[in-house]
């Protein structure tokens, strides 16, 4: 596995790999790795010639009350992790050389964006999508591999791939999760048994609903309420919102079209905040 440090050469790097015709896959993470980015890493390889992941700590995605150092750094961890699960490449590239002194050159996403998370982080999705251009022109892969827990990012990412005519496709791969149900997530490895409980509500509560659609329901107050109550069980659980949307939109739906919506969540876990979804 090669370790590239420097945007120059990652890019003659990438210009090698188009000349030689072949597959590039892009796995972009902020490091701090967890079970689900090698299930990314491992989809990737299975479809791809070359895998490059991506280990940096965006600072644009965060908002002005987040603090970036907070973000916990692994990197000996992340790297043997990558080689593990296959990465040719992991390009790791310090987050001042990505974005240099005077950078103020943004791409941004205005409606997809809008609803779920960006209502409480209005500049996150920012962020992202600048990051994301930049590694599409600097690796030009052929595929960007992102889990389902990350829906919005999802939609918004594709949205800014057709409208900005990038030549690459989105691959989402089904959320990874641990033997009780709950999606690896890099901040819950903090959890103590207790909060660990507490966060298993999240994944009860999208069984529920899988359960409910199951068995007919397709009012989308039903089940809003239902994942409500269930959430609402619980202590230190706080909801910043449930919503049922449609699945490349965003936008919240009137009845459930099974194929075309999901369930979306978002809590804090006293002060870790939580996403998870669930395709209906």
């Amino acid at each position: 596995m090669q370790i590239i440090e420097t945007i120059a050469e990652m890019k003659q790097q990438a210009a090698e790999w188009r000349a030689a015709n072949k597959r590039v896959a892009l796995v972009p993470t902020m490091g701090a790795l967890h079970a689900g980015q090698g299930a990314l890493i491992k989809a990737a390889k299975e479809q791809a010639d070359i895998v490059v992941v991506v280990l940096m700590v965006n600072p644009l995605q965060f908002a002005p009350n987040e603090i970036v150092s907070d973000y916990p750094e692994t990197p000996e961890v992340d790297r043997e992790l990558c080689e593990k699960s296959g990465a040719t490449v992991v390009l790791a590239t310090k987050p001042e050389v990505f974005f240099p002194k005077g950078f103020s050159t943004y791409v941004d996403e205005e409606r997809l964006s809008k609803p779920l998370c960006g209502v409480s982080r209005p500049t996150h999705s920012r962020g992202v999508v600048t990051l994301i251009a930049k590694l599409l022109n600097i690796v030009r892969p052929q595929s960007v591999y992102f889990g389902q827990k990350t829906a919005q990012r999802v939609a918004v990412v594709r949205k800014m791939i057709a409208d900005l005519d990038f030549d690459a496709e989105v691959v989402v791969v089904p959320t990874a999760r641990d033997s009780e149900g709950l999606a690896f997530d890099t901040n819950a490895s903090t959890f103590t048994a207790n909060q660990r409980k507490e966060a298993l509500s999240i994944s009860r509560s999208l069984n529920k609903v899988s359960e409910m659609v199951a068995s007919g329901v397709r009012s989308p107050d039903r089940l809003v309420a239902e994942v409500t109550h269930i959430l609402g069980e619980y202590r230190q659980v706080r909801v910043i919102y449930v919503s049922l949307v449609n699945r490349e939109t965003m936008q919240p739906v009137r009845g459930v079209e099974p194929g075309k919506c999901l369930l979306a969540i978002s809590v804090w876990i006293n002060e870790v905040r939580m996403i998870d979804n669930i395709l209906l």
